[in-house]
């Protein structure tokens, strides 16, 4: 099967640091992938390479066999690709249903349909009407990452979606992570949390230092040396 998202030897510089140095990645559909790797190096900025937010310097990227990297964002949005962010974004004086309808296209009443249904998959249906300000971190984090879907992304990207999230509103995002890969969308995300990563993900890309160092299955990376070394030193 042709891989839904391939990143060809990107190289993205700041200045005369090389965040990203001469990465590739092909990510086939229907998956869950891991992106991971020690603080600096390199794993939210080839998400903004991905999703246009940063233009690479050299390499290319393709979505469905064709290039992307040279779009804007809103059009790398449109051609179905969905991210959430480090630190939330949502907005706090609309409401959990506002915020997914601000995303909205098509007919009012189908958008607010959707967005019920959403809240629905992860269990915030009762909080619809519930100014985001007033929700909790774990419960804000899940309306951004239903905002996501509003589109019907193929390619959803999160970033750090466990980080400061409780147990249980943790396994609701992760339920739903597993159930979006099951209606076969494709999941790349960046996560701390190593127990995340090897009991979600079915294929992880590590980096350090702007370079991937390895990349297949959990039970493979966990005893990668280069990857214990990179995390731990000698």
């Amino acid at each position: 099967m042709p891989p839904l998202l391939e990143v060809r030897e990107v190289t993205k510089r700041y200045g005369g640091v090389t965040a990203v140095h001469r990465v590739s990645l092909k990510l086939e559909p229907g998956k869950i992938f891991g992106l991971i790797g020690p603080n600096g190096s390199g794993k939210t900025t080839l998400f903004n390479c991905i999703t246009g937010i940063a233009r690479v310097d050299e390499g290319k990227i393709g979505l469905r066999g064709r290039r992307i990297d040279e779009l804007k964002p809103h059009q790398i949005f449109h051609r179905g690709v969905g991210r959430t962010f480090q630190v939330i974004r949502v907005f706090p004086e609309l409401t959990a249903r506002e915020n997914l309808l601000v995303v909205a296209e098509g007919p009012w009443a189908a958008a607010c349909q959707r967005a019920d249904e959403l809240l629905g998959f992860v269990k915030l249906e009762h909080l619809a009407g519930e100014y985001a300000g007033n929700l909790s971190y774990g419960q804000q984090k899940l309306v951004e990452f239903v905002r996501v879907l509003m589109t019907d992304p193929d390619l959803i990207l999160l970033d750090e979606p466990a980080a400061g999230v409780n147990p249980t509103l943790l396994n609701e995002l992760l339920d739903a992570v597993r159930r979006l890969r099951d209606r076969g969308k494709t999941v790349l995300l960046v996560e701390h949390d190593m127990k995340v990563v090897m009991d979600l993900c079915e294929h992880v890309f590590v980096l350090d230092h702007g370079e991937k160092i390895a990349e297949g299955p959990p039970s493979a990376i966990q005893a990668d040396e280069k990857v214990i070394e990179a995390y731990f030193g000698r």
